[in-house]
């Protein structure tokens, strides 16, 4: 009998997209295929506290454990030691590590660099990649940069002095107002007037100490997976319709009719390719691997500007980067399985490069 690989599932973690990563994450759990793979859960709690595979299993469950019931784990820095220590028992090893967290301390190329150091393979991309991607500010440089074009933006940081007057002559209103490392809508306002701008602005540096205001555009609002490492590919293009008044944490999570999914999106083909190339060139321009979620704008005249890449995007029943795959012929169990050998395929190429000069 063909041993399993064994895949450690690391979601939860410290960050407001705590929840949705807990929701992806029993998503991956139920539909990854049993007979190929052997899963461990590996969660972190919102203190930061990583969780052994007993307590994790409670953090999926309907109620979270106390902190009584949680058993703390570490990670092992070497690759031939086991992976995960719990307090009373070490964990089996493990052959790969597939993330699964969204937002800072996760997505941002925080634990990308622990796994690195410790010689596993990972889902997703690299250190770089995933810290391009989860700064709003950098990213959106480097694709404008690289002639991709993107929505007008200025970038405040914490202790700035910016002036209303100024940014509405630039920008003109509405802006939104988001914070530069954060995803799922979390902490983004539109303001239309002063009074909301300085609430907007409030609100977004709760979460971060650099905020982005953008520029308003009157569009559609599309969405293309990518999958890959050195020749990734496109999926079809997706549209979010969007029923509240702007795509906000609400209509995402909460709301069942905040917004619904028109896949694959009614738009021409050449809009469609468009769209495609895009995505694979701001995938590569970002220094993405493994999987990405490119998000557009889409102007009445045709225009299409990209709005910003997810290095982890959602997994949920309901989020757009497996329902796009599965419309363009990838079901949700053979994505995981995609993703997973894309992760040991680019960990085995980099176990050939020299680390001396001998």
């Amino acid at each position: 009998m063909k041993k399993k690989i064994r895949v450690a599932l690391l979601f939860g973690g410290k960050s407001a997209e705590h929840e949705v990563s807990i929701r992806s994450a029993k998503n991956i759990a139920e539909a990854i295929d049993k007979e190929k793979y052997e899963v461990s859960l590996i969660g972190i709690d919102k203190s930061g506290k990583w969780l052994s595979h007993k307590s994790s299993q409670l953090l999926l469950g309907p109620q979270h454990p106390s902190q009584s019931q949680k058993t703390s784990t570490s990670l092992a820095a070497k690759p031939d030691e086991t992976l995960v220590k719990t307090n009373y028992s070490p964990l089996a090893s493990v052959d790969v590590v597939f993330p699964v967290l969204h937002g800072p301390f996760g997505e941002d190329g925080t634990v990308q660099g622990l796994l690195k150091l410790a010689n596993i393979p990972f889902v997703g991309a690299g250190v770089l990649g995933s810290a391009i991607g989860m700064d709003k500010d950098v990213m959106k440089r480097l694709l404008k940069e690289a002639g991709i074009p993107v929505a007008r933006w200025i970038t405040v940081h914490d202790g700035e002095t910016l002036r209303f007057r100024s940014v509405a002559e630039e920008l003109r209103l509405p802006v939104f107002i988001k914070p530069a490392n954060l995803g799922s809508s979390v902490g983004v306002s539109k303001a239309r007037n002063e009074e909301e701008f300085m609430k907007a602005l409030q609100t977004a540096f709760q979460f971060d100490r650099k905020v982005l205001i953008e520029e308003y555009i009157k569009c559609r609002e599309i969405e293309c997976s990518v999958l890959g490492n050195d020749e990734p590919v496109a999926s079809v293009p997706g549209e979010v319709e969007v029923h509240h008044d702007f795509y906000s944490y609400e209509a995402k999570y909460l709301d069942e009719n905040g917004a619904s999914l028109e896949i694959p999106a009614q738009i021409s083909e050449h809009t469609t390719k468009l769209i495609q190339n895009l995505a694979v060139h701001a995938y590569k321009v970002l220094s993405c691997e493994g999987m990405g979620r490119v998000d557009f704008f889409l102007k009445e005249n045709g225009t299409v500007l990209v709005n910003e890449i997810n290095t982890i995007p959602g997994f949920t029943n309901i989020s757009m980067y497996p329902k796009l795959w599965e419309a363009s012929g990838i079901s949700y169990t053979e994505l995981i399985d995609k993703l997973i050998q894309l992760a040991i395929e680019r960990h085995s190429k980099e176990q050939h490069l020299k680390v001396s000069l001998q």
